[in-house]
């Protein structure tokens, strides 16, 4: 069936009451105007609901959900889209007014499944450029590094929607950071990936957001990383890029403990963490990932007992 709608832009509320207002007007006032806006409310007790319906903008597709989570909301809101592609935008994210626009004659001119731009993190209200790696037209078999240096937030893209509902690219509704297998999965099926060098989306950063504290939630990463390796275990092109990100992600993730609140969790996951690249990525301590990385850093990434060491000293300045 033909649609009029260019893009579907699929955008999760869960008590965004304080910053909803400001993520649609950057929407309906964008200069592609062939767009449709799917706001998943995923149960909010604020007045998000309110500041959704003071919208008149008939492009405005309002649906009320309980609260089951983000991965959730956002695989109804492709089920939802009626749009030649589909993007994502986070309730208290916005966009260059012209970023719509872009993006899809990018993609259109180029015949592209995928379409990257740079982005705006926005800290407190400062604002830095993350410039990603400039890249042509591509595949992920020809370029398998692109797994390594394009973020694996699903924001600042744009998807064909028949590559995401073809393939049946869904979120992970179970567990957290559920972003990271849609978007290496909707990598490795696209036909052609091509980039925008300009930085279209800003990105909000909060001090106590769930991107910056870390629970009990944190041992979800390692069952995410059981589901890319799975997805791409018969890649043999992956293989040396697979073990990087392994090996990033988990270092990541180890060293941020230092934030922890729990001790015993912060101890069973530095624990659970080595033990799994022990097991998916037996030479990691050779791993390209340390290439880059200064002597102090490298040292204690690759050291279990000095990570520990570093994070305990961290919490207690």
């Amino acid at each position: 069936m033909k649609t009029n709608v260019d893009i579907s832009i699929i955008v999760p509320a869960y008590n965004a009451s304080s910053s909803i207002k400001k993520c649609l007007e950057s929407l309906i006032n964008q200069t592609k105007k062939e767009l449709e806006f799917i706001i998943i409310n995923d149960g909010s007790t604020d007045d998000t609901e309110k500041k959704v319906k003071e919208f008149t903008d008939l492009r405005i597709k309002y649906f009320k959900n309980k609260n089951q989570g983000i991965g959730k909301s956002r695989n109804i809101g492709i089920e939802k889209a009626t749009g030649k592609y589909i993007m994502f935008v986070d309730s208290d994210d916005y966009l260059e007014l012209t970023a719509c626009e872009k993006l899809f004659n990018k993609a259109k001119k180029d015949k592209l499944d995928i379409v990257v731009c740079d982005f705006y993190c926005v800290n407190e209200n400062k604002i830095k450029e993350e410039k990603l790696i400039s890249f042509s037209n591509t595949t992920l078999k020809e370029t398998p590094n692109l797994i390594n240096n394009i973020n694996l937030s699903p924001w600042n893209k744009i998807y064909r929607a028949s590559l995401i509902k073809t393939n049946n690219i869904k979120f992970i509704e179970d567990l957290k950071y559920e972003d990271a297998p849609f978007v290496i999965i909707a990598l490795d099926k696209a036909q052609k990936i091509g980039k925008i060098n300009e930085c279209l989306n800003y990105y909000i950063i909060h001090k106590n957001s769930e991107t910056t504290i870390r629970d009990k939630k944190v041992f979800d990463i390692l069952k995410i990383l059981n589901i890319i390796r799975t997805s791409l275990k018969n890649k043999p092109y992956l293989a040396e890029d697979l073990n990087k990100l392994t090996v990033r992600i988990i270092t990541n993730y180890t060293i941020q403990q230092r934030v922890q609140q729990d001790k015993d969790i912060k101890l069973k996951f530095i624990n659970a963490a080595f033990n799994y690249l022990k097991k998916e990525v037996p030479d990691y301590k050779k791993n390209k990932y340390f290439k880059n990385r200064n002597f102090f850093q490298k040292t204690i990434e690759r050291s279990k007992l000095l990570t520990i060491i570093y994070c305990s000293l961290y919490r207690n300045k």
